[in-house]
């Protein structure tokens, strides 16, 4: 009989996920939060994977949210970074982290915003959740519209705070993975890391202070972001995103025990993740990649530019070359704008495409008048003919 129980007993261990690490077979060292993932932010590969789609209360990390719809009605025109915002009273009366906003006071959204991104504020949060849409529940419903457009499936938003519910109902419920696709998303208005990652500030002419609630703003070298929270049913969580050497990472912690093991693995995983990934520049901003002729208009030819940098991240031990592929019209029709896409640049890596570009116009030309243009008509019959 004894026998036998060993065998079972070893049999169990053998075929045990946990003994196999099939649970957790991407995570290469211990972590102690329930949940955990690390991205490469380029390309969006997930690097390390800890429970990474669990749903978890993610406490003030909803914010993240708030602040990509504020920058999205901010980019589209629809409110400005001046624009003043009037307290309600339901705003004011938001426990938690604030900024003790009083009902009638007025903010710039650009106040609030560093509000939310430094000291994780629920009153202005609420606050720029009704200004943007005339109702908290009409910003809630947009919450949840976004994040599915975003395909965070495994997330539910019931407030902007992120703050247990009073009425004691079910709160909001997101992933690691989910929130690193937020992230993600946010990144992509560079201004929130100019709250996000400024550690001391004030707002009120100095009256209010403000000190950001992720200590690795300062003490991690190229961390400058993104978005703590606690609660007592979420235990401590952290959204952060530091660039080194050209390689930005995202890293999510979600229920750590302590605020020094949320902190702690959340530089583990970024200092696993630098040390596996470097950046091959590949073109700079502005710079020219050819020209084309431009029909109709003033000017016969234009440049051709990349708009913003490439650069290529890689693992290290990849030593392929990169090869680089440019698309364009060989004539394209005035009027052109300064930026305008005329064409596309494509990197790849073995045949395989890691990133894409579009190739824009580098000046305006305006269409030309009916000399000039059967002037040019003329010029194009005659090079055509010699030709």
């Amino acid at each position: 009989m004894r026998l036998l129980l060993t065998f079972i007993l070893l049999i169990t261990l053998v075929i045990s996920p946990c003994a196999l690490g099939a649970e957790n077979s991407q995570v290469p060292f211990a972590l102690q939060s329930q949940s955990a993932v690390l991205m490469e932010y380029s390309t969006g590969e997930i690097i390390i994977d800890k429970n990474a789609k669990a749903p978890l209360p993610p406490a003030s990390v909803t914010k993240m949210m708030v602040m990509l719809l504020v920058m999205e009605a901010v980019d589209s025109g629809q409110i400005k970074l001046t624009d003043k915002v009037i307290a309600s009273p339901e705003a004011c009366r938001m426990g938690g982290s604030q900024i003790w906003l009083e009902p009638g006071e007025e903010m710039t959204v650009a106040e609030l915003m560093k509000a939310v991104g430094i000291v994780s504020a629920n009153d202005a949060s609420y606050a720029l959740g009704e200004y943007l849409t005339g109702s908290y529940e009409e910003f809630i419903r947009l919450m949840n519209k976004r994040s599915q457009e975003l395909g965070m499936n495994n997330t539910k938003y019931v407030n902007t705070t992120g703050l247990t519910p009073d009425d004691g109902g079910p709160g909001n419920l997101t992933s690691a993975y989910d929130q690193a696709i937020l992230a993600r998303e946010l990144l992509k208005h560079p201004t929130v890391l100019q709250w996000t990652g400024t550690w001391i500030d004030s707002l009120r002419g100095g009256e209010s202070f403000l000190r950001n609630t992720n200590n690795l703003v300062r003490f991690y070298e190229g961390c400058d972001g993104l978005k703590t929270g606690f609660t007592d049913q979420a235990g401590f969580c952290l959204v952060a995103t530091a660039k080194r050497n050209g390689v930005r990472l995202i890293a999510v912690t979600m229920n750590a025990p302590t605020a020094k093991v949320r902190s702690g693995e959340i530089s583990k995983l970024f200092n696993y993740g630098f040390s596996q990934f470097k950046a091959v520049p590949i073109l700079k901003a502005g710079q020219i990649v050819g020209k084309t002729r431009v029909f109709k208009g003033e000017e016969q030819e234009v440049n051709l530019v990349i708009p913003k940098e490439l650069t290529l991240v890689l693992k290290k031990e990849v030593q392929d070359e990169p090869e680089i592929e440019l698309t364009f019209p060989p004539k394209v029709r005035a009027p052109l704008t300064r930026g305008q896409t005329v064409g596309k640049a494509l990197v790849r890596i073995k045949g395989e495409v890691k990133l894409e570009s579009p190739i824009v116009a580098g000046a305006d030309i305006k269409e030309s008048g009916l000399f000039r243009f059967i002037l040019q008509i003329t010029k194009e019959f005659l090079r055509s003919l010699f030709n």
